[in-house]
């Protein structure tokens, strides 16, 4: 089954250049994501008193365009699939003109799974019976993610500090901001081309972690990796200019 939800795009949620960033694009379809699973009785609101919460562990998403302030955009989602622990979910972005015709500008794939938080392991829960006739089936035509190799000599590292306003309701690092951490490290220009977004979410950090972002410039695009104290990676990302 296939739910639709409609937006206007605000001016805090827009750059210099008037269009939606790139983490805040995130953003609404991490809310879209959260609100159906809330409907159906499978979101955070049926999940939190057990100690359990959905997480996000891998996203690629293709903007033809990305909307401008004021902009009418909206958001089409489905389950994929349900396997191996993970949730595949999927997402179609338009906008409407003024004449009130819609056009897609952007497609998205991503992978959830649901964290115990209390003992920070992912645990599988598809087996109740209120997931039974969740998935839709279709497949979007995305071609496959690239692998993204460790950074061995970046091009430049900015060291963050999670604070305060970085931190949501699963008590770490929210997903968004990994990514707006990445774009103000180093953004390519993205504005009027094709951009690809893939991210791979694979530690958690919490509350005052260092995470440090480092960044590949390449010719087409540039690849991130942010690691935390230990050396371990918390997150890598590429985005991709494609035309």
């Amino acid at each position: 089954m296939k739910y639709y939800f409609d937006y206007e795009i605000k001016y805090q949620e827009v750059d210099a250049a008037k269009r939606l960033r790139l983490p805040d694009m995130e953003n609404y379809l991490l809310e879209v994501a959260g609100t159906v699973a809330d409907q159906l009785g499978y979101g955070i609101i049926r999940l939190h008193p057990e100690r359990k919460t959905w997480v996000l562990t891998r996203l690629s998403l293709i903007m033809d365009y990305m909307p401008s302030y004021l902009e009418k955009m909206t958001i089409e989602t489905w389950i994929e699939s349900q396997a191996h622990m993970l949730s595949t979910r999927d997402f179609r972005i338009y906008i409407t003109d003024k004449d009130g015709v819609r056009r897609q500008i952007g497609e998205c794939t991503s992978q959830w799974a649901v964290l115990d938080m209390d003992k920070r392991e992912i645990v599988n829960i598809f087996d109740r019976p209120m997931f039974e006739g969740a998935i839709d089936g279709e497949k979007l035509d995305i071609p496959r993610a690239p692998r993204l190799l460790p950074i061995t000599e970046p091009t430049g590292l900015v060291s963050h500090i999670v604070q305060y306003t970085d931190v949501d309701y699963n008590d770490h690092c929210n997903s968004c901001k990994y990514l707006a951490a990445m774009v103000n490290a180093a953004k390519p220009d993205y504005l009027g081309k094709r951009v690809r977004l893939d991210i791979n979410y694979q530690r958690e950090a919490r509350l005052g972690e260092q995470i440090d972002t480092l960044y590949l410039e390449l010719p087409d695009g540039i690849q991130y990796q942010q690691k935390n104290a230990n050396g371990e990676t918390s997150c890598a990302a590429k985005i991709t200019i494609i035309a």
